[in-house]
């Protein structure tokens, strides 16, 4: 369910919850407002508002199903275009990997076309052609999937003209620009927001420094103490890897202070 399909069905509920909720009201003021009781009718208007209060608890049931089915369909559905998302980023590789290699086999050039081929026909589990009809095939929801298919069969080692390098360089730059375009319009779908703690700069190092606070040392030397008194019923091959391990973590912090540019 995509996310103008939830909205409309949103819409539905709420317009028919209004609906109830605004008969139920005329239907219970209907005899305390005199503009209202001079129209008459208030024997029926009664009816009508038991008739609601009664059937209340189904009308609420009735309505959590409502929306929780459409709320599981459109968990369904961003699930499966994660899925294809997923498919088409490895597909890419796949292709960028295949114009990259210098001599690039047959074998090379199948698997490459059956991934990008694999990840044409998985759109059908996510969404049908646009203006497809019971007569009329539609259009491809996302043209440049082709556009990479058809770029990737120019490199085609059975062909009979000789794949210089440079014409593979342009189809893996070709392959790159279909991909950015398709991922400006594909994952707009999934309703991603801005992270509350964004990285935006360059050649950025970590602002942390080394080392721990009060309760975490004594929590270390309390666990080193334990594991101390315990040694003497250990075996000489335990002795011996802790001692090795002792040494390698050692031996690590130290470069980790010569790095942060401590003695």
């Amino acid at each position: 369910m995509t996310r103008s399909s939830l909205r409309s069905a949103q819409r539905r509920l709420y317009a028919f919850l209004l609906v109830v909720l605004a008969i139920s009201l005329i239907a219970k003021l209907y005899d305390h407002v005199p503009m209202l009781n001079a129209l008459g009718g208030s024997g029926v208007l009664k009816d009508i508002y038991e008739y609601i209060k009664d059937m209340s608890l189904l009308i609420a049931t009735g309505g959590v199903a409502m929306i929780s089915n459409v709320y599981q369909k459109r968990s369904n559905f961003i699930e499966s275009l994660e899925e294809e998302w997923r498919r088409i980023v490895a597909t890419k590789s796949a292709l960028y990997a295949f114009c990259e290699k210098p001599f690039p086999t047959t074998d090379d050039y199948i698997a490459a076309f059956c991934r990008i081929s694999e990840t044409l026909d998985s759109m059908r589990i996510v969404y049908r052609n646009v203006g497809e009809t019971d007569a009329l095939v539609g259009l491809y929801p996302f043209a440049p999937l082709h556009d990479m298919r058809r770029a990737l069969m120019t490199l085609d080692p059975r062909g009979e003209n000789e794949i210089t390098p440079d014409h593979r360089k342009f189809v893996r730059d070709a392959v790159l620009q279909c991909f950015y375009a398709l991922r400006e319009t594909f994952i707009e779908e999934l309703d991603l927001t801005s992270p509350d703690t964004p990285l935006l700069i360059g050649a950025a190092r970590r602002l942390k420094s080394p080392g721990y606070d009060r309760l975490a040392g004594a929590l270390l030397a309390a666990q080193r103490a334990q594991l101390d008194a315990m040694s003497a019923g250990a075996t000489p091959r335990q002795r011996e890897i802790e001692a090795f391990l002792k040494a390698e973590r050692e031996r690590e912090e130290r470069g980790e202070r010569e790095r942060s540019g401590r003695k």
